[in-house]
């Protein structure tokens, strides 16, 4: 097994980020080392500092947040995120998205072993639940689509060999472009982010260089800083008119002293006043009729829009139009929005998070064949369409089989269970023919002898084979 400082430059290398250290030990302390964790136990085990609330926001804030991001501080990004938290038009859109994503059926891959181990057993726990917990990795996806990056940490539990995933505020991330690294500005100072070493976990769905460049925070939170200002001048608009003006009309032969107190009792009207009043005297209330209003309420409407648009790339089922129905996630957001948040979620959990379990589990050359975990995306009509299209295939391979026997010929099966995408058992490759005894054994080639594909296929056996096998991995049916 390599020494950590080599496992970890590997892991850096294949995920795009810097694993550097400097000669003397690094730019900051580790996160295992004895240091940080006395700091945290001090602390009751936390790691981020307090965080800091804005309650105000204005564009101006938006554009030196956006200054600070591209320098690599996310401080201000992150506490504007939190506050758009609070519009309930956002939160529930993207709780819909990242909840709805999380909920849906999980399909693991790999050896038998490793798979059962995370697969749940009473029907509703499992280890991959109690290690990634539901609600941790939606706030995981949520920080990922809104910023482009998030950031957890595997915290290892006392009495059980697996960790526990915990979001961390992605308010105290910071990127040092000279060094092309992630640090956390933790309560026992920076902390360099190396992602997937077993501790650390790096969400960037953003890309891997500038992630935050490709969130959606700088459309949603100009949206959320108009609709807050529109909001409060409609409530103001309200309270000034929601008490109608006053008036009282006195005859012209009145005295002033008559006319000072009958506008005393004007002003002390209350409940149920009532007025007994002479000939040419009268009191009135004026109500204003203008539609003001409306501009606060359509700027509203637009930020709501821009939401909708944004975080589930449609409007129908999210105002109640044709067909309008929340059931489910695939209802609610555009299916290739789903597809992306579902596949950038797996990726980082197959690549950070497995690996790192799978190795302290059964050892390192055990991660060429470890599990792998997606997300089942298909809805249930594709589902439908798809399992008629295989029945359809069956029934023509049987009949031009029958028809083709009396000509001595025979169809290529090969060929047609790969252009449907029939699963064949045992086929890595994807060319309709098996390429392993059973669907158990390894995704990638890992025996002691070379085989006819040459010595890389072999590579599995070493880190960086058993790495690069994970990044890009391959389902076994």
């Amino acid at each position: 097994m390599p020494p950590p400082t080599v496992w970890r430059e590997r892991l850096a290398a294949l995920l795009g980020v810097s694993a550097y250290t400097s000669p003397s030990g690094g730019y900051g302390p580790d996160i295992g080392s004895d240091s940080v964790t006395s700091i945290r136990a001090a602390l009751g085990g936390n790691l981020s500092p307090l965080p800091t609330t804005q309650l105000r926001w204005y564009l101006a804030d938006l554009e030196e947040a956006q200054h600070a991001a591209d320098a690599g501080d996310l401080s201000r990004v992150a506490q504007l995120l939190r506050a758009m938290r609070r519009d309930g038009m956002l939160s529930g859109l993207l709780g819909t998205l990242t909840g709805g994503v999380v909920g849906l059926t999980k399909k693991f891959y790999g050896d038998a072993a490793p798979v059962g181990a995370l697969k749940a057993h009473n029907g509703s726990r499992s280890v991959f639940d109690d290690m990634c917990p539901p609600a941790e990795l939606a706030l995981l996806a949520g920080d990922g689509r809104m910023l482009g990056v998030g950031v957890a940490e595997l915290l290892p539990v006392a009495g059980r060999d697996f960790p526990v995933l915990v979001r961390l505020d992605p308010q105290w991330l910071r990127y040092r472009w000279s060094e092309n690294r992630w640090y956390y500005l933790s309560i026992a100072g920076p902390l360099p982010i190396t992602p997937g070493d077993g501790r650390w976990v790096l969400h960037t769905p953003g890309g891997r260089q500038a992630p935050w460049q490709s969130g959606l925070w700088p459309a949603c939170g100009r949206a959320f800083i108009n609709k807050e200002h529109a909001l409060l001048h409609r409530s103001n608009y309200s309270a000034k008119l929601a008490n109608p003006a006053r008036a009282a009309t006195a005859p012209a032969g009145a005295t002033e002293t008559q006319r000072q107190g009958f506008l005393e009792r004007v002003i002390a009207w209350g409940i149920n006043t009532v007025f007994e009043l002479p000939p040419g005297w009268d009191v009135k209330l004026i109500e204003s009729n203008g539609r003001g209003f409306e501009v606060f309420q359509e700027e509203i409407s637009s930020s709501d829009l821009e939401y909708m648009v944004a975080i589930a790339g449609q409007v129908v089922t999210t105002t109640g139009g044709t067909g309008f129905s929340n059931a489910d996630v695939h209802q609610s957001i555009r299916a290739d929005i789903i597809k992306d948040v579902a596949a950038a979620l797996a990726y980082t959990v197959n690549t950070q998070i497995l690996p790192a379990w799978t190795a302290a589990r059964w050892g390192i050359d055990a991660i060429a064949t470890g599990p792998a975990i997606e997300w089942d995306v298909a809805q249930p009509r594709d589902m439908q369409v798809e399992a008629s299209s295989m029945v359809t295939v069956a029934t023509a391979i049987t009949s031009l089989s029958t028809a083709l026997a009396p000509f001595s010929r025979a169809i290529d099966v090969d060929e047609l269970t790969t252009r449907f995408g029939i699963p064949i058992a045992g086929d890595v490759d994807g060319d309709g023919t098996p390429d392993v005894a059973t669907p158990e054994q390894a995704i990638v080639d890992v025996d002691s002898e070379p085989d006819d594909l040459g010595d890389e296929a072999d590579a599995g056996a070493s880190p960086e084979g058993a790495l690069a096998s994970v990044v890009q991995l391959r389902r076994v049916s």
